[in-house]
This record gives structure tokens, C-alpha cells and sequence, in this order.
């Protein structure tokens, strides 16, 4: 059931989209919502399928994100809250790439705009608590911008609870900033990083331990949203491919799905017909499988996982950004016209 169909509380005003992610605390889908300036690119947070038994937190982190968004959206830093009812959010969309995908390396004012937009939002009174995601971190034209904030507390600024949560906020993007300007990194900064907080220290030998293992019980998706599918059954797949004699070399991905809840899209670079692989699997298989002439690669030669993940997500108009010449653009144009995942698309 799509979300026009069945949120009484959005009265029409929301056309469907893709579904960007799903798990046991929501479902956060990509669409168009009708404002009364007119209708606008936006992203829903739905809790109406989640399961009985994780109601509650999942209510919990809807609240701690709409009392968030409602003051970090006007300080320009996250999206704009647009709506929220007892079970749905809607959020502005920010064209942009999460950090994992933009991979800004040496852009060191991607890193400025990070650090100006956390010491704004700390200035409100807001703690982010989920930074250490890179998917959580927006990349639009060298600025940054955060999302997801499910986690975020809104506590007295002078109290140590915040200067606390403040401290690892810090420490998370400093962590991103040493992965992709290393040489930049201050004196200052390098002993911020190389002292965890003691919440940190004990979150890491108790709390991370816990959430791992009920996480991966329950199947939730990881940082890229691919789940525990992708490290169970991608492995075989593509091993079982890569022995076919017409298969070069394969790269699997995982994205959302609104029956599987994470699916795999498999490119495979070589000559042999979708069928005829189909077939070669034999048990499990991927939703979705592709032959290509050529996977996207780097300049060192490896695949641009990035970018297929993006077009297994049907978030065409996020790739453009991350091809830079007229031959990458010209191949990547090919495999999204052939592209297989078509029932979650939307013509934005």
C-alpha cells in the first residue's frame, strides 16, 4: 500500500515516489508534497507499518526528530519541516549526495560549512547524536548539511549532559574530515579525535555490542541501507557469477524495497543474456539483474559503487555530480537506460 493511498493524515497532498529505507522504526520514502506555494520535492518518514513490538521507540525517535527538524530546518542547516502528524513526517528534499557517496577529498570547504552548521545547531540547544553516519551528512556543491535525526536531544547548554554530546558530535565529523582531508586536520583537532568521551568509551564496550546483535537479528539495514541480504547472500551470488565464461568481473548492491525490504541489484560486466544467468544462479538470486558492457570504474580501477547504487535506488538525478568525463557519462547513460528496477521509480 503506498502512502497516497492509505495516510489519511496527508489528505492528497502526497504523490509517491522511491522508497529510500526501510526498518523496523519507519519507512522513509522520496515524493512530491503539495505545499501552498505548490508541490515540491520532499522525503516521508511513515511509522505506520512498523511492528507492534518497536512502536514505541519508533515513536520515541519520531518525536526527538520532529522537535529537531522544527529549529534546525530554519537555521538553513537540515531540510525544512514541512508536515507532521501522529505518524507522518515530511521533510524538504536537499539535492544533494550523502558523504559516503561524494567522497570530498581535500575539500576543505565542505569541511568549514560542516563545522559552521554543527556550531549552529549546538548554538539552538540541539545535539545531533548520530554523526558518526557519513549517510547522515549531505553533500550540495561543497556545503553540508545534516539529516536523520532520530537520535537528537535538546538539552540545557550550560549542563555537562550537553557539553558532553557536543564534544562527540564534534569528534564524529572530525573523524570524517581525517578520512578525506587528513592533511587538514588542526593540533587541536587531532587530540579531540584521539580522546573518546567516557559515554563514548562505555557506549563502545556495552551499548554498540547490544545494538549489533539486535540489529543484525532483525535484519535492520546498515550505513549504505543494505542490510543483513547484502552480507549473507551478495558474496555467493557474485562468486557464483564470476564463474560463468562470459562474466568479466561483477558488483552487487543493495536498496531499498517496498515488498523485500532490502533488495540486490546485480551488474554483471560481460556478454552472457539476463536469462541465461538467471538460470546459472539457480536458488538464490538477486531482484534484479543487469549486463552491462562495462562497470563505472575510478581511476585506480575500481568500480564506482556509488554510482550503481544510485541507480538501483532510481536517484537518477543524484548521478550527474559524480561522473566527470564525456566517456563515464556516455557508459553510465547506457546502464541507466537498461536499467531493471522500474517499479520504484518516479518521474521527478
Amino acid at each position: 500500500m503506498t502512502a497516497s493511498e492509505d495516510l489519511p493524515e496527508l489528505a492528497g497532498r502526497w504523490r509517491d515516489g522511491v522508497v529510500l529505507k526501510r526498518d523496523v522504526f519507519s519507512t522513509i520514502e522520496r515524493g512530491r508534497f503539495r505545499t501552498e506555494a505548490g508541490e515540491v520535492d520532499a522525503v516521508l518518514r511513515r511509522l505506520d507499518g512498523v511492528p507492534w513490538w518497536s512502536r514505541a521507540l519508533a515513536q520515541l525517535l519520531f518525536w526527538r526528530e520532529r522537535r529537531a527538524l522544527a529549529i534546525a530546518g530554519r537555521l538553513g542547516i537540515a531540510p525544512p519541516l514541512l508536515f507532521a502528524g501522529r505518524n507522518v513526517l515530511v521533510r524538504g528534499w536537499i539535492d544533494a549526495v550523502p558523504l559516503h557517496i561524494a567522497k570530498p577529498h581535500g575539500d576543505l570547504n565542505y569541511f568549514r560549512s560542516a563545522k559552521r552548521a554543527l556550531r549552529l545547531l549546538h548554538r539552538a540547544g540541539i545535539a545531533h547524536n548520530d554523526l558518526a553516519k557519513e549517510q547522515n551528512w549531505l553533500y550540495a556543491d561543497g556545503s553540508a548539511y545534516m539529516i536523520d535525526f532520530q537520535r537528537a536531544s535538546r538539552i540545557g547548554r550550560s549542563g555537562a549532559r550537553f557539553r558532553v554530546a557536543r564534544y562527540e558530535d564534534l569528534r564524529h565529523l572530525l573523524k570524517h574530515k581525517r578520512r578525506y582531508a587528513p592533511g587538514a586536520l588542526t593540533a587541536v583537532e587531532r587530540r579531540v579525535l584521539a580522546r573518546k568521551s567516557f559515554r563514548a568509551r562505555l557506549w563502545m564496550a556495552t551499548g554498540k555490542k547490544v545494538y549489533y546483535l539486535i540489529t543484525r537479528g532483525l535484519n535492520v539495514t546498515d550505513r549504505e541501507g543494505r542490510g543483513m541480504r547484502f552480507t549473507r547472500e551478495a558474496p555467493a551470488i557474485a562468486a557464483r557469477l564470476k564463474s560463468h565464461p562470459l562474466v568479466r568481473d561483477v558488483a552487487i548492491v543493495a536498496f531499498p524495497d517496498r515488498r523485500a525490504g532490502t533488495g540486490l541489484y546485480a551488474f554483471v560486466e560481460g556478454v552472457a543474456a539476463d536469462r541465461e544467468l538467471h538460470d546459472f544462479l539457480g536458488g538464490a538470486t538477486p531482484e534484479h539483474l543487469q549486463v552491462v558492457e562495462a562497470l563505472p570504474r575510478d581511476a585506480q580501477g575500481e568500480v564506482r559503487s556509488e554510482i550503481l547504487e544510485l541507480v538501483a535506488m532510481n536517484q537518477l538525478d543524484l548521478i550527474g555530480p559524480l561522473v566527470k568525463t564525456d566517456a563515464d557519462r556516455a557508459l553510465v547513460d547506457r546502464i541507466i537506460s537498461d536499467r531493471r528496477n522500474l517499479r520504484d521509480r518516479f518521474a521527478f
